[in-house]
Formats: structure tokens, C-alpha cells, sequence
């Protein structure tokens, strides 16, 4: 039975055989198959351990693992079978699975180099400051992060690959080793991608054998490295391992008695996208912990054709009374487009995804407002088409051709007012790939009082080229977890034309009017910064032209880090941490050009070409 207390994607992973969670792109993850247990993120108050205790005291409860974090949340390993028990745990109010993190980096060409100008800032260079990377690892035997003796500049290296913590003196133990390879055999912490140490070597990067140029924004500031863990070989890292970082980042931090500016640089497309989240809230919580500011790239699905949103027609309420549609709500109702429908109404709102050849696996998401009905129709390229039970919760299956497709009703969640219905698109039978053509998904407004919806696909990186929305929305396509209330978020331009990048997720968070205008708070993303053809280190020592909002960020990290040398570490303002210096950051940056009305849902406030 499902349970109010699993989010949706949850609750339909547990009503879903083995067989198919293996064919899908999301369900089965955070599940490992061979201990048959999961891995959960909850929120929680009181005594946990206490309230589990009688779980704990089964047979299985030796499997049972209890990490608990901070501000109420915990990461639950159980085995499958007892999940569906904690929901009686009185202690446990919500539980999610985990996500799967991309991140979001594009390939650079032709875009010229953009050269950091850490001079802008006068004097500041980030000492006293400590930034922090949770990414794919660093190279850190690099000279962009050693002091002018040779020393590193990083005082903690903590590899979830590994699962070791390495410090200031093991690395500089390492680097007297002499040649790489036997740096390596002391600290054997790698950047198989490169990308962490990219993302470092613009927020912090010294300039090593480029010298100034190359310099990133806080030149001199301290690092702490995270190299997130990834669950089996070849496979993304989760929303789990993100939420031990932060934990373990805020607790040095606090330790270490030093103001952090933490770089966050990928994120994924599942949910609701406004900050209702266990993920979400937990950042807007970490935020609040020490001297902290945490900055997160928007993504890069803007102009990757995964999103479509939009209004249908308003109905207004029918007093509790079913209108005359007779169709709407039943179950499997199907047949072709093109035949004779009494339900088929002008009010239509057609939106119409392309699948690519050789997809194997695909999931939409369609969230809406749960007091709107609409009648959800799905065609299939061939025109056979079902009608959506979306009065019924729960779980449907329905079967096309080489397509199976599982559907889920979800119903609002403590800390959720929307609504989802969620398409898990697998290869039927024995088949490999789906159905390939323009799938139509047609809804018509029952009883709707916004009308308001919106549909995502997963990421770009997740899905062929060619399996895109045929006609995308750019708007509300910021990544998960740039979408928390209390992060700087990070878009991207080409500062060779000042103009935004197109692939750079963007939109307002909230769709919240205040005397006519979107308030400053429910703006996202907070400001823009350079994200095409950016010279950065690479994992080899020498220098790469990168391209993405994950390449964005970091500048924003390293100008934050600069405030709080000016604030706190100068002693000009101690309380220069958090939303404040957003509020800086914002006040200080510089109009881009072309853009004539702030805010607006491509670049925030502004882009951080100058701060002054």
C-alpha cells in the first residue's frame, strides 16, 4: 500500500517488479540489488534511533544503517522488506530516494578564454577564507593549489570513492614524494574527469605555471576537497553522497572556526522545481549552519528541450459535481487518434515529445496544481492512444507496441502542494529499445482554477539528443538543487557577445507577483557569470577551455569568498556571510548587455562581469 510519508517516485519504485525497475532510468536508484536494500533520505525529529529500536532489534535490523546528518535528517540504509514499515515510526515524518547528479559542463570550442581578473577586487585574494569543492576530485598536486614553497593549499581531501580523509600533512607528505606517481601511492585521490579540478582552478586557482592570467577569483584562499562517491563503478553519484559532503563541509568549517563559500556544480531535473524537496530544504538548512554561503550552477537543459510549460483553459469549479465529460477518470480507456471522441474539446493542449532511435529507457514528469483536473491522454507515434485514471492514485500500467509504459497519480506530501504524474517509459518484453517517434500527450481542462503545468524530461546527459519536447519551453529549467530558496544560484553568459548562454538553465522559481513584479526572492537564477570558452586547469597540469554553468559558479564562489575576507576576516563586517552576500553580490554587479528589464527569469538581478 502506498504511503503519504514516501514521495511519489518511492512509493511507485515499491509497487514496481524487480524485472521492470531494472529496465528504468530512476527507479532502481538508490537500490542495491545484491544486499536487496535501499538507501533513503529522511526527515525526522525527536530520538531516531529510539523510535527504530524495534526495527533494529530484527533479524534483519543488523542491516540496517543510521547516518544521521544535520537539522533533522538522516540517510537510512534498510533492507526491502521493512521499508514499507517505517512509515509507523512516529519519529520519521518523510522519506525520499535518492537522485541522480550530472554535472553540468558542455563541451568548449570556439568560444575565446575568459581570464579571471582577481585584480578587480583590489587587495582581496581570499586569505583567511576557506572555499569548498564538492565535485568529481581534484589533481592536487597541481601548482594552481600550492603555496609559493610548494605546500598545498589544502587542508582537507576527503575521497567518498576512497572512503578516506586526507589532510594538510599526508598531502604534503605526498607531494615531497618527488614525481607524480609516487605522490599518488601516498594520496592516491584522483580527478578521473578533470572537472572538480576545473571548478577549483576558477574559484581558487593560484595560476600555477600560467602565472596571473591564469589566476583564479580567490587566489590565496584555503581548500577543502570533496570527491563524491559514486555507488558502483561507471554510475553518477546521488543526492545521498551530495548531503554527507555538505554535512561533513559545515562541520569543518564550524571545527576549523573559518567563514566557507561552498561550490556546488551539477544537479538533476526530477521534481517539483520549487524548493519543496527533502534535498532543497536540507541546503536551505546547511546554509544556516557557521559562516557559510553555498553556490549552485543553474544546469544546462535551457536550450536542451527538456521541459514544457505552460496554462490550460480555466474552468472555474463545478460545486463538487463531475462535469459532463463521462470519460474523464476511466481506467484504460483507449483507442486511436482520429476517431470519433465526444470528450475531445477545443480547450485541447497538445505537447508533443520526439524519442529518438535506441532510447532504452525515458520518464516524464508532469506536475500540475492539485486542485486542476485534467483529462491526460497519451498517444503513441503509431496513434493508439489510453486515457490517464487521474482520479485514481497510485499506480497504472499500460502497454503500446515495444513500450510499456508505468504511470503514477501522486498526491500532495507534507511539503508539497502539487501534484505529479509520473510516465516511466521501458522497453516491453524482451525488447531493448522504445518505440521511436512523436509521442502526444493532449490535456483538456475538466475543473481547473490555474491551469497552470509543466513537463520534464531527465537530464540531457541522461537521454539521446534527438529525445526532446518538439517545442520546448527555455523558462523553469534551473537544475535541482540551484532551486533551493537560500543558495546563490549561477547562470551563465559568453562574455565574448555579453549575452546569455542559451544552454543555461533559467526561470523563476516562484511564480509569485508582488505589486505587479516578481519579488527579489523568488527570483532565480540570483545573477549570471562567465560559462563559455573558460580557461581553466586541467586534471593533467596544464590548461583546457570549458563551457557550462558548472564553470559559471565558481566565480560567483570565489567573489563570495573575497566579501568575506572584506567582511569577516578584516573585520569590517563579521556578520558578511550567507544571504547577505547574495544581497552584495546582486547590489555589486554589472548590467549585461542587451538585457534592458531586471530581474528577469534569463540572468536574475544582473552578471558579475565587474563587482565593485
Amino acid at each position: 500500500m502506498d504511503s503519504q510519508k514516501f514521495e511519489n517516485l518511492l512509493n511507485l519504485a515499491l509497487d514496481t517488479p524487480m524485472t521492470e525497475r531494472d529496465r528504468s532510468l530512476e527507479l532502481n536508484v538508490g537500490f542495491d540489488k545484491e544486499d536487496n536494500t535501499w538507501e533513503l533520505i529522511i526527515k525526522y525529529h525527536g530520538d531516531l534511533r529510539a523510535g527504530m529500536s524495534s526495527f533494529l532489534a530484527l533479524p534483519q535490523g543488523e542491516s540496517i544503517k543510521i547516518e544521521e546528518l544535520i537539522a533533522g535528517y538522516a540517510i537510512l540504509t534498510v533492507p526491502e522488506p521493512l521499508i514499507e514499515a517505517l512509515a509507523a515510526v512516529e519519529e520519521i515524518e518523510y522519506i525520499e530516494k535518492p537522485k541522480r547528479l550530472f554535472f553540468a559542463d558542455l563541451a568548449g570550442n570556439t568560444a575565446a578564454c575568459y581570464a579571471p581578473g582577481s585584480q578587480i577586487y583590489n587587495n582581496l585574494t581570499g586569505r583567511g577564507v576557506l572555499i569548498a569543492v564538492i565535485d568529481s576530485g581534484i589533481s592536487y598536486w597541481n601548482q594552481d593549489f600550492r603555496n609559493e614553497d610548494g605546500t598545498t593549499r589544502i587542508l582537507y581531501l576527503w575521497d567518498q570513492v576512497l572512503g578516506r580523509e586526507f589532510n594538510r600533512e599526508q598531502i604534503n607528505e605526498a607531494l615531497a614524494a618527488g614525481s607524480r606517481l609516487q605522490a599518488e601511492q601516498i594520496v592516491p585521490s584522483i580527478d578521473t574527469t578533470g572537472h572538480g579540478t576545473a571548478v577549483t582552478g576558477i574559484a581558487a586557482g593560484n595560476g600555477g605555471m600560467g602565472g596571473t592570467a591564469y589566476a583564479g577569483m580567490a587566489r590565496e584562499s584555503e581548500l577543502l576537497i570533496v570527491r563524491l562517491g559514486t555507488p558502483r563503478a561507471a554510475s553518477f553519484p546521488r543526492t545521498t553522497e551530495l548531503m554527507r559532503a555538505l554535512t561533513y563541509t559545515v562541520n569543518k568549517a564550524v571545527a576549523l572556526k573559518m567563514p566557507v563559500a561552498i561550490n556546488l556544480s551539477f544537479g538533476n531535473t526530477y521534481g517539483a522545481h520549487n524548493g519543496t524537496s527533502l534535498l532543497e530544504r536540507f541546503l536551505d538548512n546547511v546554509s544556516e549552519i557557521g559562516r557559510s554561503v553555498i553556490c549552485v550552477g543553474s544546469g544546462n537543459e535551457g536550450a536542451s528541450g527538456g521541459h514544457v510549460g505552460g496554462s490550460v483553459a480555466v474552468t472555474g469549479r463545478s460545486n463538487g459535481e463531475r462535469t459532463a465529460e463521462g470519460n474523464v477518470g476511466v481506467v484504460g480507456l483507449t483507442g486511436r487518434i482520429g476517431q470519433s471522441d465526444r470528450n475531445v474539446s477545443e480547450n485541447l493542449t497538445r505537447v508533443e515529445l520526439t524519442v529518438g532511435d535506441y532510447e532504452t529507457g525515458l520518464n516524464v514528469q508532469l506536475w500540475k496544481e492539485y486542485t486542476d483536473r485534467y483529462r491526460v491522454t497519451l498517444a503513441s507515434p503509431q496513434g493508439n492512444y489510453f486515457v490517464v485514471d487521474t482520479d485514481r492514485s497510485g499506480r497504472q500500467i499500460y502497454r503500446f507496441g515495444e513500450t510499456e509504459i508505468l504511470v503514477y497519480n501522486g498526491e500532495p506530501a507534507p511539503y508539497l502542494t502539487s501534484q505529479e504524474i509520473y510516465f516511466d517509459f521501458l522497453p516491453a518484453g524482451n525488447g531493448r529499445y522504445l518505440d521511436s517517434g512523436v509521442w502526444t500527450f493532449l490535456l483538456e481542462p475538466v475543473e481547473t482554477i490555474t491551469g497552470n503545468y509543466t513537463f520534464y524530461l531527465p537530464s540531457g546527459t541522461a537521454r539521446s539528443e534527438k529525445t526532446r519536447f518538439v517545442r520546448p519551453t527555455p523558462d523553469v529549467t534551473l537544475t535541482i538543487p540551484s532551486t533551493a530558496s537560500k543558495v546563490v544560484t549561477v547562470g551563465a553568459y559568453d562574455p565574448v557577445y555579453e549575452a546569455y548562454a542559451d544552454f543555461s538553465g533559467r526561470g523563476y522559481l516562484y511564480q509569485e507577483q508582488v505589486n505587479s513584479r516578481t519579488s527579489d526572492s523568488f527570483i532565480k537564477p540570483d545573477l549570471v557569470a562567465p560559462g563559455v570558452g573558460v580557461m581553466a586547469p586541467d586534471r593533467n597540469g596544464g590548461y583546457a577551455v570549458v563551457t557550462g554553468t558548472s564553470f559559471a559558479a565558481p566565480f560567483v564562489t570565489g567573489a563570495a569568498a573575497l566579501l568575506m575576507q572584506w567582511g569577516i576576516v578584516m573585520g569590517n563586517d563579521p556578520y558578511l556571510y550567507g544571504e547577505k552576500v547574495k544581497a552584495y553580490l546582486r547590489k555589486g554587479a554589472k548590467p549585461i548587455r542587451g538585457e534592458t528589464e531586471y530581474p528577469n527569469e534569463r540572468v536574475g538581478d544582473y552578471d558579475i562581469i565587474v563587482l565593485s
